[in-house]
């Protein structure tokens, strides 16, 4: 059987957890830049850097965002980040080269951009995410954020052609939790082609089950669904949070019918 072979950067990773209690202590003003320079220089799709990041400074503002969120925490966290899809910066350059916006030939709007930035953004998360955590930092990715899109593009002044993808709080952890059971990897990962054979999946799915749902007992958490399946299918059947997804890139400027 294959082993992990460990070094700094792999343990990093498999040592990852979501942090949301943090000390009161500020980040000292080098390591904040290596972390954002880290972003900064990940992979970006046909190099369009169409992504960007505004850092929460002002406590009211970061409140603000705690109660869009509905996470108390948000607002003690010493580092706040809004990562944000991008195509208005590229939308300035095309137009100054006589692009117009409303002509069919502008596809920074259309849904192929969109995802691309969205993917970039994301990208440049985790490698903030990484690099703070290579500093014993505690981090915290918040796609809460998207709990009230209309509020967090007003409270940002997010213009035309932006989106909201993800938040990351970071801060010296204040706790210490243990890191969450994955999915076997054998249904996670195939060779040449995707294995989708139901009960070879179900069978790896009801082992996981009982792995989570002894991690939350172990920890005294009082939920309503302990197995992953439990939560998964909760998830699988709302839609709350996808009813207005077209609709509020639609009022950023994007059709992501095109």
């Amino acid at each position: 059987m294959a082993k992990i072979i460990h070094n700094d950067t792999v343990d990093v990773l498999l040592e990852r957890v979501s942090i949301r209690a943090f000390k009161d202590e500020a980040i000292e003003p080098d390591v904040l830049n290596t972390i954002e320079q880290t972003a900064q220089n990940t992979a970006s799709s046909q190099y369009l850097n169409d992504w960007s990041v505004i850092r929460i400074k002002n406590p009211a503002v970061k409140s603000e965002i705690a109660r869009i969120c509905n996470q108390d925490y948000i607002a003690n966290a010493p580092v706040l980040y809004i990562f944000v899809l991008d195509q208005y910066r590229n939308s300035l350059i095309a137009q100054s080269e006589g692009v117009a916006a409303d002509s069919d030939e502008f596809t920074l709007k259309n849904s192929y951009r969109f995802s691309q930035a969205q993917n970039d953004a994301v990208l440049a998360l985790h490698a903030m995410e990484t690099a703070a955590e290579s500093f014993d930092l505690g981090t915290v990715i918040l796609g809460s954020i998207l709990g009230n899109i209309p509020e967090l593009v007003k409270l940002l002044a997010l213009p035309k052609y932006t989106y909201p993808v993800l938040g990351l709080a970071l801060g010296k952890p204040d706790q210490h939790p243990d890191p969450k059971p994955r999915l076997p990897r054998d249904i996670q990962f195939f060779d040449d082609s995707y294995n989708a054979e139901p009960n070879r999946i179900l069978d790896g799915i009801r082992k996981y089950d009982r792995e989570v749902q002894a991690y939350y007992d172990t920890r005294g958490k009082d939920l309503s669904e302990r197995a992953y399946s439990d939560m998964t299918t909760k998830k699988a059947t709302s839609t709350a949070a996808l009813e207005m997804g077209f609709e509020h890139a639609r009022a950023q400027g994007f059709d992501l019918e095109k």
